[in-house]
This record gives structure tokens, sequence and C-alpha cells, in this order.
């Protein structure tokens, strides 16, 4: 299996079971007021469900995805999602917050088994590398974007228990599509468990475009989650008051946009990596300047989500596809940096934004999404400079 390529089939159940995995970590925030009043207490005492579910991805990603470059990735694979649903199944059952918050932190960690299945599938395919990571990165991201319209409409119809139910069957299907599609394959690392992470951290400085494409992915995903975080502000309040539900249809908006993320793929197998890059965060930097300019037009807001969720993907995907050059017997180590830098700076996008909502609403978050914007162009201009 080594020198083969994956067949479609094996793509797409990559795709499918990293979407369905990372999706868990994001479940719960549509849903928290559900469950503050299922226990009998308020919205900020529950709050912590969120913080877990972060917290132990961060945690999984730099202290599980490494060993993808040294134990076996299907087993590891199969045993992150075995774990997870014994944690969503103890998130219907479990009636008390530690249990909960016990099970949140659990499910945050297990769903860094998406982080494995990603550099498997750049160390087995060996034609379309860059496409193939396209497709599979789009599962990843459209996992993220559908979660909250999935947790949303579910807990309205069924209750919040039924979220995580349907989650445990939907992530025992794929444990099941893992276990009868993928190779095993061995692994080449010989050293310690701490020898590992100590070689994640060298590949900082081994490779000089990984520290380009670490900085361009905190900020690019940074703009991605600190735009998302506060269009909730912006779309409730003057001059569009609109409710829940129809915010949720500009993350189905969000999802369309995704679709269109393979495509960018093909750029990358040639010379042009540089500066599709540069085209990329180029739309990013056009669609903030236009929510920006016009805050209350929901044309130009539409317009903005489309340019901005595409512009983010096809940077991101150029990135991954990149880093998967660098060394084949790394891969998982040299995912964990690049990904673990990606989810803090989705942390600090989030975190300054809701800060500028606070500060000075809508018009000071868009132009400190111009500013992260504006330095990653300057990063992918640098990048461009040097491969020429």
């Amino acid at each position: 299996m080594e020198n083969k390529s994956l067949s479609k089939a094996q793509i797409t159940i990559m795709a499918i079971a990293s979407g369905v995995c990372v999706a868990n970590i994001y479940y719960n925030q549509p849903v928290l007021k559900d469950i503050a009043k299922s226990l009998n207490t308020t919205e900020a005492n529950v709050g912590l469900i969120s913080v877990l579910a972060q917290a132990g991805y961060g945690f999984g990603l730099f202290f599980i995805t490494p060993l993808g470059d040294k134990v076996n990735r299907k087993k590891l694979i199969l045993g992150l999602q075995g774990l997870l649903i014994f944690a969503l199944v103890g998130m219907v059952f479990f009636e008390s917050r530690f249990g909960i918050f016990t099970m949140s932190l659990i499910i945050g960690i297990c769903s860094v088994a998406a982080q494995v299945i990603l550099p498997m599938a750049a160390s087995l395919e060996k034609n379309n590398q860059a496409k193939t990571i396209s497709f599979i990165f789009s599962g990843i991201l459209i996992g993220i974007l559908a979660a909250r319209v999935f947790a949303g409409t579910i807990a309205e119809w069924f209750g919040w228990h039924y979220v995580y139910a349907i989650s445990a069957v939907m992530v025992l299907g794929t444990t099941l599509m893992v276990h009868l599609s993928l190779p095993n394959v061995k692994q080449e690392f010989t050293g310690n468990y701490l020898s590992l992470l100590k070689s994640a951290l060298q590949q900082i400085q081994r490779f000089a475009i990984l520290r380009r494409s670490t900085l361009l992915g905190a900020l690019i995903f940074g703009v991605f989650c600190s735009f998302w975080t506060t269009l909730t502000f912006h779309l409730s309040g003057a001059p569009f008051h609109y409710g829940t539900d129809t915010i949720g249809l500009f993350g189905i908006l969000a999802i369309a946009g995704a679709l269109l993320a393979p495509y960018f793929g093909r750029w990358v197998d040639g010379d042009n990596a540089a500066k599709s890059q540069l085209f990329s965060v180029g739309m990013l930097l056009a669609s903030v300047i236009m929510l920006n300019v016009l805050p209350h037009s929901l044309w130009a807001i539409i317009i903005a989500v489309l340019l901005l969720d595409v512009g983010v993907q096809a940077t991101q995907l150029v990135n991954i596809a990149t880093i998967y050059t660098l060394d084949e017997k790394a891969n998982s180590r040299i995912n964990t940096i690049y990904m673990t830098s990606y989810f803090i700076g989705g942390a600090l996008g989030t975190f300054i934004g809701v800060q500028c909502w606070k500060l000075g609403g809508w018009t000071l978050v868009t132009w400190q999404l111009i500013l992260w914007s504006v330095l990653a162009f300057l990063v992918a201009f640098w990048s461009f400079k040097k491969s020429k």
C-alpha cells in the first residue's frame, strides 16, 4: 500500500471521518443554554464546557497527534474514535456538571483523530497529494462550519441530548468505515515519547517554510474565528435584528464556500503555491474591507462571507499541502506544530474580536480584521518573494 495511491472511496471516508470527529468540539456552543436549563443552573456555570472542549483539543494536538509518526496511525485513529464514542454517550446520560465537564474534556482530546487522518493521507497519497489533502481538509472545515447549525437544529426539535446521541452513532459509523477501508502502515520513528515531542518542536527550526506557513495560518484562522464570532452580534442587532435560525443560514452559506475549496488544491501541484496564496489572501483582505465600508448592506455581507470563506480555506489548503512536502517521515510532527499554532490564532482572534465588539462595535471589529488581513498579506508576499 505504501507505493500506491488512495482510492476515491478511502479519501471520501477520511474526509467524512475527519469532519464528523472535529465537529464534536463545536456542538456545545449553541446548546449551552439548554444544558444549563437541564442541570437547573445558569449558562455562566456551564460555560466551562466550551473551554474544556477547546482546551482538550489543544492538549490532544500537541501531546497526541505527534504519535502518528511513532505508532500505527490506523490503530491510533480507531482508539481515539472509540474513546470519543464513550464520551459522547457519557454526555447523553450524565446528569452532573462534573460528569459533563469531564466528558467535554475527553471529547476535545479525542476529536484530534481528524489531525491524525490528515497526515496519514499525505503519507499514503503519491500521485495527487495536494488535491487529496484539499478534499480531506474541506471535510474538516465543513465539520467545523456545520456543527453549530446541526446542534442548534437538533436541540430545537428533539433536545440537546440527541445532538450527542446522533453524533455517537455517526462516529461509530465512521469508525467501522476506517477499520474496514484504511491500511495499516508501519511508522519509522524509534525514539521515546519525550524525544518525539522534542522532535516536533525541532521542526520549527528545520524548515523556514513551516515557520512562514505557521504564521500565515494563525493570522488567517484568527480572522476567520474573529469574524464568525462577532457576525452573530452584528446580525442580531440593528438594522438586521435576525433571529438565531436566520443567522444559522449564513453558516450554510459558508459551507457552500467550503465545497469550493478542493478546486484550489489543483493550484498547489504546480509552481503556483506562493502566487495562489497572494491571490487568496487578497480575497480575504477585499472581503473585510467590504465589511468595513458597507456594514449595513446584506448583499455586501453575503458576498464578503463567500470571499472570506474561500480566501481563508484556499490559503490554509495551500499551507497544508506545502508543509506535507517537507519530510514525509515527520508529517504528524509537522502537522502538530502547524495546527497548534492555527488554533492558537483562532483563539486569539475570537478573544480580540469580542473585546473589539465591546469597545467599539462592528466598526472596530472590522478595523482589527483589516489589520490581521494586512499582516497576513505581508507574510504571503514575503513567501512569494522567497519562492522566486
